[in-house]
């Protein structure tokens, strides 16, 4: 039933406790038993264990049945539920905590990520739910993302409830830090609720605050005979046995297995092959019914196919194409990538793969995009859009990890827009096809939000002198100082979050969106072997930061690169001027021994004009064959 249904989600900056939280839910509810209970245990990656951070959404269903107190009373804020559960309700809805016999409530969870860069699968999470908890680290308090996540929960309208996390340690400022959430979800500082996701410790009143706070789904009333089935597709994954699995939150009639469905968008027909729930693992039902979180085995096999923010209806013989648009529930704003990077693989054979490895990572990281790229040494690959330097990192280590692909990546780029000789705009995100002649670049900013404690203000606005951070102003938040301005993103994605957790010793914060293209001063780098373009080592740099990278790139590629029986000339250009230049001299050959005294050095002579002559001709071969670099040298110099 409608009533006893609770769809939400957890949601905080990272490393405030989400998962460790979700484990003691777990816990408590009996969903995982004590035996099998293993920490992080909706973190289903080893990735995801490893760097201690949740990347994937991970939707579970609690069953919880409420003790009852009779010597407490509580508070029920809801009319609705009171009447539901049969409750005698008295003056200002106060009532004897007998509302909780006989109940059995469904809970659907899903823990979510809290780092920026997968900001995504957080918006998908929040438009399959019905309410939040918003959680906060009693050591940090609130930071940038814990905003922003709110912003985007109290946008899509849902029930916010405050609770802060980790008061097992005992630390300072809990009451500042309740205060600061209250003036957040206009709860009362009393009604934050105060959980330790490591011991339980308050544990059982989130739930009943879960209950209590978040309301019931409602289903979708469609004009007909009978109830349309209608589920949004808010995540999916391929299985080999059961084809593109679906997660989706169904919000009105029902669906059995062997049911013909119909994605709406994609115009497809399939027939059901599986269904059921996440315990957290797949486990199969007969039947799923408006309300319910779940998932939908579709037998699929083309990652195409299948669209994240799609709909699943029933397929009905009455429905009319019209009948069928109007039924598509609203979907996701289409992710924007921020950061372009290329992917080769190290075995040129492994194209294929790579290609199908791709299509199956994007069924499950929807914000993925990718398109066919060429290099010249590389080969053929990817051309990748991310929403960060860490969603592409994740990704290159999720080929290797998941798929067995080891892969070359280009340097990370960003998208510009390029007005042309001929009054043209253009869109440029690969270096290599940056047009030589412009009469202008606009490069993508990022309005960035900065959470630091005070004394650490001075330190955060040195970096000034690092970085393009501009247009910042200030203001007060609790003990914080909350900083807003602007950065370039090809500034945000080179190395800005490191140098901003160095400079404040790890406690400033940092959350961001893209917001506009504004006029840049840049040029495009590019580097020649033996006089020789090599295109993937293409870049567009800052023109005030041009000699410094073209010095940087062909001292390190005098490092890496091997000599060969010829002089090779590196060099860094912009357009036809050299700003850098480093020179691999030719590998050496002894001549040989010609008697005690050297021998005779007009035979010295003749053997080495003749040498000379062999190393112009290898010269010249080596420049018209193009210079072969290896892999490893690109993986190497491409490094941070």
């Amino acid at each position: 039933m409608l009533k006893n249904i609770r769809n939400f989600c957890i949601i905080a900056h990272i490393d405030h406790g989400k998962s460790t939280l979700a484990d003691r839910l777990l816990e408590f509810t009996g969903t995982i038993e004590k035996r099998k209970m293993k920490a992080q245990y909706l973190d289903q990656m080893d990735l995801e264990r490893e760097r201690g951070i949740t990347i994937k959404m991970t939707p579970v269903r609690m069953i919880y049945r409420p003790t009852t107190n009779n010597d407490k009373q509580l508070t029920i804020n809801t009319p609705v539920i009171l009447a539901e559960a049969g409750i005698q309700k008295d003056a200002g809805f106060r009532v004897k905590s007998g509302m909780t016999n006989n109940q059995e409530y469904i809970l659907n969870l899903i823990d979510t990520p809290g780092h920026s860069d997968f900001s995504y699968e957080v918006s998908r999470a929040l438009a399959a739910v019905d309410g939040a908890i918003l959680l906060v680290d009693a050591s940090q308090g609130i930071q940038a993302q814990t905003l922003a996540n709110y912003n985007h929960a109290k946008k899509a309208g849902l029930k916010i409830i405050g609770a802060i996390n980790k008061i097992d340690l005992n630390p300072l400022g809990i009451e500042e830090i309740a205060q600061g959430i209250s003036e957040l979800t206009g709860e009362n500082p009393d009604e934050i609720l105060k959980v330790s996701g490591k011991t339980g410790q308050g544990v059982e009143e989130l739930l009943k605050a879960v209950i209590e706070k978040i309301p019931p789904p409602k289903s979708l009333k469609i004009d007909g005979t009978k109830d349309i089935f209608q589920a949004l597709i808010f995540d999916s994954f391929y299985h080999e046995h059961k084809g593109i699995v679906a997660n989706v939150r169904v919000f009105n009639g029902s669906l059995k297995r062997e049911d013909e469905a119909f994605l709406v968008t994609a115009q497809n027909k399939f027939k059901v092959k599986e269904l059921g729930h996440f315990s957290p693992e797949l486990k199969n039902d007969e039947i799923i019914e408006a309300g319910q979180i779940g998932y939908i085995a579709t037998g699929l096999k083309d990652p195409e196919i299948l669209k994240i923010g799609d709909t699943i209806i029933s397929s009905d013989q009455r429905l009319t194409e019209e009948d069928v648009r109007s039924l598509a529930l609203s979907g996701y704003k289409d992710p924007q990538p921020v950061v372009f990077v290329s992917f080769y693989p190290e075995e040129a054979g492994d194209y294929e793969n790579l290609k199908t490895a791709l299509g199956k990572l994007k069924l499950n990281d929807s914000a993925l995009k990718f398109d066919a790229d060429f290099n010249e040494f590389l080969g053929r690959g990817f051309k990748g859009g991310f929403l960060g330097r860490l969603h592409f990192e994740i990704t290159a280590e999720r080929l290797e990890r998941e798929f067995n692909l080891r892969t070359v990546n280009s340097f990370p780029s960003v998208s510009y827009k390029v007005k042309t000789r001929n009054e043209k705009w253009i869109t440029v995100d690969t270096p290599k096809d940056f047009p030589e002649d412009y009469l202008e670049v606009l490069e993508p900013i990022a309005k960035i939000e900065i959470i630091t404690p005070s004394n650490y203000l001075g330190a955060v606005l040195g970096l000034q002198q690092v970085f393009k951070l501009r247009d910042i102003n200030t203001h007060s938040f609790g003990s914080s100082i909350i900083l807003n301005g602007t950065l370039p993103v090809a500034e945000l994605i080179r190395d800005f979050d490191d140098q901003l957790k160095s400079v404040s010793a790890g406690y400033a914060s940092l959350s961001y969106e893209i917001s506009d293209y504004k006029k840049a001063q840049v040029v495009k780098l590019e580097i020649l072997v033996a006089e020789h373009n090599i295109g993937g080592l293409t870049r567009i740099v800052y023109k005030d930061d041009m000699d410094r990278e073209a010095r940087k790139t062909v001292e390190r590629l005098k490092e890496l690169l091997p000599a060969q029986q010829f002089t090779q000339a590196i060099q860094a250009t912009i357009g036809s001027k050299i700003v850098a230049r480093e020179t691999i001299p030719a590998m050496k050959k002894e001549l040989g021994n010609f008697g005690k005294n050297g021998g005779d050095r007009t035979r010295k002579m003749k053997l080495w004009k003749k040498q000379q002559r062999g190393k112009e001709r290898l010269k010249e071969r080596g420049i018209k064959n193009k210079i072969d670099i290896p892999a490893r040298i690109f993986k190497e110099l491409l490094k941070k």
